[in-house]
């Protein structure tokens, strides 16, 4: 490619990856040189408590196609990359795990398809390598319970996916404040294709991931994107009416028949059943009062901390900027 090409955009969110930035940098450089891209690396620090930051800044200031974004704190993977999004200057932008358990050698294989017409590009995974029974029955049902809630695929989808700047700016435009990229990117639409990837074995340290923070990204991911859960409640509490009514009959048919009834399991298991489902639905209720919550305070989604290299001194994202003036 010439030097004319366009400029491609590597979203990448950090957290205490440490000298595992310079790793990744390193690998990042020889599959996009390598295939004769122009290109530039936006590395997001959300909030790491190690040195990663210097890292990023160290990286920085060796190659110029390296930029650098440090938040005030940790907000979260969808916070981060959504802050890499906003400042991504490419015609294209790749968004990819620094722990490069995501193959970069795919990038230009998905360049060549955006080329070809395509406005995103999904990796979709072939296996789940570095994942325990757990954590693959925990996502793959996530995964199925959100496409059928939602009609929107993400079974074996990823967040490594390229998005064309048409697609890029129809996401970007979505203005919740809680936001799920993998959901959102695939709900623009826009002309799509899928490549099917291996995920590799994490390269150096430990995944930061607990199950805690998965359960709490899957709840966030799917009460911000859709309202199912809560009309699940609705035809649940509908389910048990029936039932109810259906039980009251039966009761007073054997009272004026004369029989006896004994009643006490099934009044404690109704108790039971019925509880266990009141608590739930309140606590669905919950999370959306809580996501409302969190869309009528306005907060900003990110906050900028430091930059290196090139990133214009701001702690706004731009829309919220526009918004206040």
């Amino acid at each position: 490619m010439t030097v004319s090409s366009p400029l491609i955009s590597v979203v990448a969110p950090i957290f205490n990856e440490g000298a595992g930035v310079a790793r990744f940098v390193r690998r990042l450089t020889e599959v996009l040189t390598g295939a004769g891209l122009a290109y530039e690396l936006v590395l997001v620090d959300d909030g790491s408590t190690d040195n990663s930051w210097q890292h990023v800044v160290e990286q920085a200031t060796m190659d110029k196609r390296v930029r650098g974004l440090q938040l005030s704190r940790n907000f979260g993977k969808e916070a981060a990359v959504l802050a890499g999004l906003e400042h991504a200057a490419g015609e294209a932008v790749v968004v990819i795990d620094s722990d490069l358990q995501h193959p970069p050698d795919v990038i230009p294989e998905m360049v060549r398809r955006w080329r070809e017409g395509a406005q995103v590009v999904e990796a979709v995974k072939r296996n789940r390598t570095g994942q325990g029974l757990i954590g693959r029955l925990g996502g793959r049902l996530f995964n199925r319970a959100f496409t059928g809630l939602t009609q929107v695929d993400l079974v074996d989808a990823t967040d490594f996916r390229l998005l064309g700047r048409p697609a890029l700016e129809a996401l970007l435009r979505l203005p919740e404040h809680s936001s799920f990229f993998r959901g959102t990117s695939s709900w623009i639409g826009f002309r799509r294709s899928t490549i099917e990837i291996d995920i590799d074995e994490r390269e150096g340290g430990r995944t930061r991931w607990t199950f805690r923070s998965l359960f709490r990204l899957a709840v966030n991911g799917l009460t911000s994107f859709t309202s199912a859960p809560l009309h699940l409640v609705t035809m649940v509490g509908l389910a048990f009416a029936g039932f109810a009514v259906l039980l009251g009959a039966q009761t007073l048919i054997r009272w004026i028949g004369g029989d006896s009834v004994a009643g006490f399991p099934t009044v404690i298991l109704l108790l039971l059943v019925m509880g266990t489902f009141l608590l739930l639905g309140l606590g669905v209720i919950g999370e959306y009062l809580a996501r409302i919550h969190e869309e009528v305070r306005g907060r900003p989604r990110y906050l900028v901390q430091e930059t290196a290299d090139g990133f214009a001194e701001t702690t706004v994202p731009e829309q919220w900027a526009r918004a206040e003036r």
